[in-house]
């Protein structure tokens, strides 16, 4: 038999040296370079992840306050979910989940308090510094904290006394332009996109000045140098008198309609009727829809209310605009002319805040008061009341009769 070389490998080797290569093949890389590439990579942090899972069905954003959620589990934000259920009461359809086109109701759907109380701690960055904060107190920074106006400017830990903001300003643009260049470049964006986006997002506030005529508008940071050269407080009492004119003209008429409910209160005959407008669609070929309450007796006669979605357009699904007029009919016919005014308030079992107004008319059997707009504190509610299956509110009437 030939003898085997001495430096030719024997099995046994070449098995362990396998072995050991397939082991350090499947162990892939080292736990350092796993936390590093973890690190760099934006997309696999844990809140980027659950804002992309987390987000509404509909508008593909963060709810920001109720989240509901269909049979299957589908989220939608509030806002949304009333728009839908609002669409389909206009084409008098059943609404449907956008993802599984299940049916929803308020009834049905639920509301996801998990959902709610993870997307409230998620980090979101403000839009005027750029710090960090949970959503659930991101809004009393934006409003209350973040760049405060004062004379002083802040800056991490550095706090400057400004004696003359004008001799320090050429050193805080400097500041500002090194700062926006550094996260230009870690975020490997160009500084001119992070500029325009901080002009854009910049919170505007008004002069201290302003009940005395001055009418400027400027970013918070800068209004305590605008106060130091304004020239307002120099003017005479003749020349501010006109602004103060203005102002007082303005609070009169927000004090007016309290003031003349408070004297209507002071009538004889004065009713109120908690009403239910219902839904209710034409027989024309284009059904429209409209709400009507029953009658109800006031004054000795017979009354109803009617509304109207977007003045009785042919298609109000085709706008996001969405606006509801009323009308105050007579059914019975007066034996004289009655003059009437009313308020039209919230009620026990209304859904949607109302801004005090005091309407009139003079009914004499055979003339009804033009559609007035329903008076809504928040023009948003609009679809919050037609996703409802009646709209409820309180009419109260007095009559002016002599």
């Amino acid at each position: 038999m030939s003898d085997v070389p001495e430096n030719r490998p024997t099995c046994s080797k070449i098995s362990i040296v396998a072995s050991c290569f397939i082991r350090k093949k499947d162990e892939g890389p080292s736990p350092k370079k796993r936390k590093t590439a973890f690190e760099e990579d934006p997309s696999v942090k844990l809140e980027h992840r659950l804002g992309g899972i987390l987000c509404c069905a509909v508008c593909l954003d963060l709810p920001p306050a109720a989240v509901y959620q269909c049979s299957n589990g589908h989220l939608m934000c509030a806002p949304c979910f009333t728009h839908l259920l609002a669409d389909a009461q206009l084409r008098d359809e059943s609404a449907t989940c956008p993802n599984c086109r299940v049916e929803i109701s308020k009834t049905s759907a639920s509301r996801n308090l998990a959902v709610e109380k993870t997307v409230s701690e998620l980090p979101s960055e403000c839009k005027f510094c750029t710090c960090v904060f949970p959503r659930h107190a991101l809004q009393n920074h934006e409003d209350k904290i973040c760049e405060d106006s004062g004379n002083e400017y802040k800056f991490s830990q550095l706090s400057v006394e400004v004696a003359s903001p004008a001799a320090v300003s050429g050193l805080v643009r400097i500041v500002v332009w090194v700062v926006g260049l550094l996260l230009a470049s870690f975020r490997s964006r160009p500084l001119e996109a992070t500029a325009h986006k901080r002009r854009r997002y910049r919170r505007l506030t008004g002069c201290l000045y302003e009940r005395i005529g001055c009418g400027w508008r400027g970013p918070a940071h800068e209004a305590s140098a605008h106060e130091a050269v304004c020239e307002r407080p120099q003017r005479s009492a003749g020349d501010v008198l006109p602004a103060l004119e203005e102002r007082e003209a303005r609070a009169a008429d927000h004090t007016r309609v309290y003031t003349q409910i408070f004297s209507l209160l002071s009538l004889e005959k004065i009713t109120f009727n908690d009403l239910q407008l219902k839904p209710y669609r034409t027989e024309e070929f284009m059904h429209k829809l409209y709400y009507e309450t029953l009658r109800f007796p006031s004054f000795g006669h017979q009354w109803v209310v009617k509304a109207f979605i977007n003045n009785n357009q042919p298609h109000p699904t085709h706008t996001a605009h969405r606006e509801i007029t009323y009308q105050l009919i007579l059914k019975s016919k007066p034996q004289c002319e009655l003059s009437v005014q009313w308020v039209v308030a919230r009620g026990p079992f209304g859904e949607a805040r109302l801004a005090p107004r005091v309407s009139s008319h003079t009914f004499r059997g055979d003339d009804d008061p033009a559609p007035a707009p329903l008076p809504l504190a928040d023009p948003e509610d609009t679809n919050r009341l037609l996703s409802n299956k009646a709209i409820h509110f309180r009419l109260l009437m007095f009559l002016t009769n002599k």
